[in-house]
């Protein structure tokens, strides 16, 4: 047992160059590590012990009402502007911090612990790497061999496109003669010449060197970290990307602090309650007007704290003196028509209903023993908020299940019942079944009603023979009897099972 991509180089911690060209060559470890590759260890989380302090800190002061309350907090320790002590301000704003903080830090230990279980996966052999069916593609590989015929594999994409459909993918037929000869594989010394890490997850371009000949490699032989094996009992990759160089992890993208809809929302709402008394700060306190030629500062309107009378020039150089201090008290005074309590009431929900998400058994998907789960507290409020959902109809509709249930031969319907006045009949459990028993290949689950579409194949009907006969070639299915009397079924559309 090996540790994935145990060939691909180590950090160095030195500044990476551009690359230009990923050049490697198979079992031999000295000449990758030359290149210093990175190594199969990916990193999703935003946040370590040192550094989670000072950077959560700055996510959380780009909220306009974190950032407001801060700076009134430094307005209250002024003695001379400040009439309130500064723990008014201080006490809910630490709060609301420390709820953030806490919920924050959950998400990223989540993602710590996601990060670790994918990092510490073993795999077998170690500079080719052998997967087996159901395994997931643990880097990018260069397909080398497979065990069906033509060294074929079928892979998932769910997790790098969202097709469930299969897809398949073929190695080259001068390493496919490996098969699973461990000998060969260790000895095998193919080199490797293709295009750096990039994000394009449907083109690959790349040359293979082996026994002085050169082989064209693309995408249909590559298989992408992220993929699962399906009907596929193993296979050998050479690995080629790994960890951040993957095409995975190059179209993640840099983890950053999302916000949603309610948190725009909620910043045009301080905007909207902090302007008007700010304008109250600029216009009200500290009113200045020229009487009798003398300026005069009025603090409390018409007979209020007084009136003093300056010349013009001597109340110019006081004005603003006088007018800054009394403008921060009316600041600090008015803080309170800002609700920073609103700020903990939706974290408090959102972590609420996070748990409810993974608690809701309508959620629960039974045949796959897979329950709803909120991976993040930060975004699920706009599950709430999708107006359009966009599908295709192909395989989600379906499922990617094909029944044969109708057809139609030379202008005549099957798979209908119909009576005597050729009305049709409802078809129910308990309408009588074609009896397949005579063919012992045949699918025990498959349910066909018309017994008349049989009489016609038995009876020789040469366009009835026809279309079975296209129906049975012209398709991707390989049917494959490893035990007597039970045939396997591959196929990009079709689970590996007996029929």
């Amino acid at each position: 047992m090996g540790s994935v991509l145990s060939y691909v180089g180590q950090l160095c911690g030195k500044e990476k160059q551009q690359e230009e060209e990923r050049h490697l060559r198979a079992n031999d470890r000295p000449f990758n590590l030359s290149y210093h590759y990175a190594n199969n260890a990916i990193k999703t989380s935003k946040y370590n012990i040192f550094t989670f302090l000072p950077l959560n800190l700055f996510e959380q002061f780009r909220r306009l009402a974190n950032a407001y309350f801060l700076f009134l907090f430094i307005l209250q320790l002024i003695p001379q502007i400040s009439s309130l002590s500064w723990f008014t301000t201080a006490v809910p704003l630490i709060l609301v911090l420390a709820i953030t903080a806490v919920k924050d830090a959950s998400d990223d230990i989540n993602r710590h612990k996601s990060d670790n279980q994918v990092n510490n996966r073993k795999v077998d052999v170690g500079d080719i790497i052998k997967l087996e069916n159901n395994q997931f593609v643990t880097a990018d590989l260069l397909l080398l061999s497979s065990s069906e015929p033509l060294n074929l594999v079928y892979i998932e994409t769910a997790e790098l496109d969202g097709e469930t459909n299969l897809k398949v993918k073929q190695a080259l037929t001068i390493t496919g003669e490996m098969g699973d000869d461990i000998g060969a594989l260790a000895g095998f010394r193919g080199e490797v010449r293709c295009e750096p890490p990039n994000n394009r997850l449907d083109k690959f371009k790349g040359t293979l060197s082996l026994n002085g000949q050169t082989y064209a490699l693309d995408n249909d032989k590559v298989l992408l970290r992220g993929c699962t094996l399906r009907n596929t009992e193993w296979c050998f990759g050479l690995v080629i990307f790994g960890g951040p160089d993957t095409k995975l992890m190059q179209n993640s993208g840099k983890t950053t602090f999302k916000r949603t809809s309610i948190d725009h929302l909620m910043n045009v709402l301080v905007l909207c309650v902090s302007s008007p008394s700010s304008n109250t700060h600029l216009w009200f306190p500290g009113g200045y007007v020229l009487r009798s030629g003398h300026w005069q500062c009025d603090l409390g309107g018409e007979g209020g704290l007084g009136v003093h009378g300056l010349p013009p020039s001597r109340a110019r150089s006081q004005r603003r003196p006088l007018v800054l201090p009394v403008l921060w008290s009316y600041v600090i005074i008015l803080n309170t028509v800002v609700p920073i309590s609103l700020y903990v009431s939706v974290e408090i929900i959102r972590l609420g209903n996070s748990f409810y998400i993974d608690w809701d058994r309508k959620m629960y998907y039974p045949k796959s023993d897979t329950p709803a789960q909120a991976r993040t507290t930060t975004l699920n409020e706009e599950l709430g908020q999708i107006k359009y959902i966009f599908s295709d109809k192909t395989g989600t509709l379906t499922q990617n299940i094909m029944t044969f249930n109708k057809c139609s031969i030379n202008g005549k319907a099957y798979g209908e019942l119909l009576d005597f006045s050729g009305q049709r009949v409802e078809i129910t459990d308990k309408t009588e079944r074609v009896d397949f028993s005579w063919n012992h290949m045949a699918d025990p689950k498959f349910v066909f009603h018309d017994h008349s579409l049989v009489e016609t194949v038995r009876e020789g009907n040469p366009e009835a023979q026809a279309f079975f006969r296209l129906l049975a070639l012209c398709h991707t299915v390989m049917p494959e009897e490893k035990k007597e009397g039970e045939l396997y079924y591959q196929a990009q559309s079709l689970m590996k099972a007996p029929w």
